[in-house]
């Protein structure tokens, strides 16, 4: 698989080169620094360094792996980017964290037969619905992997035989193949010299701070993707950004990059997509008097037919405001092919579907999506989750 992967990322890679040579777009396969905020200086790293001056600067170098400054860490663990260009299984494995960085590569870890433990600080997926973050966990525990709760390193250390020693508390907690940190990711401006350019950057973060234009404090320079303060760390958010901001500065156009109601999908051995406000943004941000919540239990049908599947649910949720016709500000699904259905109801949301638009829909049956057009059941403060075929 690693191989696999590999050879995946290099043709991705390659496809880009060409693409870029099709276009008489330059190419330098080297570092970049700012000079001043016209000019930055490259290092290919084999002894050739050049200068490349320019009217207008994008900066999209994303993020990295955040490790921490746990003793050994760095010594000791592996991040995410690391796991596919190991050079042996992972074994027995310990997982840092509770993003979904961390939940994707347990799954995936544990998917392959192998010993995998997941330590929490506090609570799992912050910032996604925390009703469904719950079942996941839950669903992860009962499929293989194991969760140490309200836990975290003190320090780790590299035995005789190269596995690493993990302490919590300076007890010692456990002996581990592999020990994955997925903490969280830091944008890589600090690594740019971009206070040449007359820029600052937050060194917590590691960010810089744009305004709706993409544009940062230097009016030439311009930043997407992860290393932008409070925008969505996702792929698809960056491209799209590029896009947009490439038709502003050289197509006239005025059109600017929506960050509200993108869609995602936390790809865990259960599958969980997301567009909107969580039930907590909601009632912070609309109001609790005002927001109403349907949601069901649903099965698939396949999963009827599996004996080991027959026991394992999915959910689904509905998040409305009252005071606008039951206008839906928040989609959420847990269930297999998540990604694609949250894709579709991602232009609804956008169009501003309602309630009655969902209930005047015909479902596909017998689809698992086909729960969203008869959820009647609303979710009141103290309720229980909608018994099998809640909908």
């Amino acid at each position: 698989m690693v191989n696999q992967v590999n050879d995946y990322i290099k043709s991705l890679n390659w496809g880009s080169k060409t693409d870029l040579r099709s276009k008489n777009i330059k190419y330098y396969n080297s570092f970049a620094t700012f000079k001043d905020a016209h000019t930055i200086s490259l290092d290919n790293g084999k002894g050739k360094k050049e200068e490349v001056s320019a009217k207008y600067i994008l900066i999209a170098c994303g993020g990295r792996p955040t490790y921490g400054d746990v003793p050994g860490v760095k010594e000791c663990c592996i991040s995410s980017d690391d796991i596919f260009w190991t050079k042996k299984a992972p074994g027995k494995t310990l997982v840092i964290g509770a993003s979904y960085i961390a939940l994707e590569c347990a799954g995936f870890i544990a998917g392959f037969g192998f010993d995998v433990t997941v330590m929490v600080r506090s609570i799992l997926l912050r910032g996604f619905d925390q009703d469904i973050a719950d079942m996941i966990g839950a669903y992860m525990q009962k499929h293989g992997v194991n969760f140490a709760r309200e836990m975290v390193p003190s320090k780790y250390e590299k035995t005789a035989d190269g596995k690493v020693k993990v302490f919590v508390k300076d007890k010692e907690y456990g002996v581990f193949d592999t020990v994955l940190v997925a903490i969280g990711r830091t944008g890589c401006a600090g690594q740019l010299n971009v206070e040449a350019a007359g820029l600052s950057y937050n060194p917590k973060t590691g960010k810089l701070d744009v305004n709706d234009n993409d544009q940062t404090s230097v009016p030439n320079i311009f930043a997407i993707g992860d290393v932008c303060e409070g925008k969505p760390e996702l792929t698809p958010v960056a491209i799209q950004a590029g896009r947009m901001l490439t038709r502003r500065l050289f197509a006239e156009s005025t059109k600017k990059m929506d960050y509200t109601d993108i869609a995602t999908t936390v790809f865990t051995p259960i599958e969980y997509g997301c567009v909107g406000y969580s039930e907590d943004e909601a009632k912070e941000k609309i109001g609790k008097s005002r927001i109403k919540v349907y949601h069901c239990t649903a099965q698939p049908l396949e999963w009827n037919l599996n004996s080991e599947r027959k026991d394992d649910m999915g959910y689904m949720k509905l998040i409305v405001d009252k005071d606008e016709k039951e206008k839906v500000v928040g989609v959420h699904i847990l269930g297999p092919n998540a990604g694609e259905i949250i894709q579709g109801l991602s232009v609804a949301i956008r169009c501003g579907v309602t309630k009655e638009h969902f209930d005047d829909c015909v479902g596909i049956h017998p689809t698992y999506a086909e729960s969203y057009t008869t959820m009647t059941e609303e979710k009141t403060e103290n309720s229980a989750l909608p018994t099998k075929g809640g909908c």
